[in-house]
């Protein structure tokens, strides 16, 4: 059944530079953050785990050295959630590329990069800060070098003080 409006998958929807992110929330956790097209309206949270989310967003989008302190679902594999600690660790302004994480973990680069994809919590988990060897990358199962996901990565980069791409 597809909701009469859209908007009615998240808890809350919050205006961002690149467009909006989504908010789901459910029994007292962060389901899901997700990235939206512009045309996406906003939407006034629903419950207070949902305000809290949307001002730590908020918070971000000003602050690139904010630090999220949400109470996430537990999703993800084993793999993934490796993957997701190293990511975790990047510092603001740094990036890995995808093999340098698969090295630290014992993996392979394409592996990393369909955890990175993979991510319930961009932003909260900044799977943006892992690039390709050559250049950006994918990004969120999306490798369009001008589409509006690239587009993301690079706004958040930049945002974040990285001035490689």
């Amino acid at each position: 059944m597809t909701p009469s409006d859209p908007r009615d998958l998240f808890s809350a929807v919050i205006a961002a530079p690149f467009g909006a992110v989504g908010i789901r929330t459910e029994a007292g956790v962060v389901r899901e953050l997700s990235y939206l097209p512009r045309h996406f309206m906003e939407k006034p949270p629903a419950d207070p785990l949902s305000a809290q989310a949307a001002r730590q967003v908020e918070r971000y989008l000003k602050e690139p050295d904010f630090r999220f302190d949400l109470p996430l679902a537990p999703v993800g594999t084993a793999f993934q959630k490796k993957v997701w600690a190293v990511i975790s660790a990047i510092p603001r302004g740094d990036v890995l590329t995808y093999g340098e994480v698969a090295r630290i973990i014992g993996s392979a680069p394409r592996a990393v990069g369909q955890a990175c994809g993979s991510n319930w919590f961009p932003l909260v988990i900044p799977c943006h800060r892992v690039t390709a060897a050559g250049g950006l990358g994918g990004f969120a199962h999306h490798d369009d070098e001008t589409g509006f996901h690239i587009g993301i990565k690079r706004w958040l980069l930049t945002h974040e003080g990285f001035n490689g791409y």
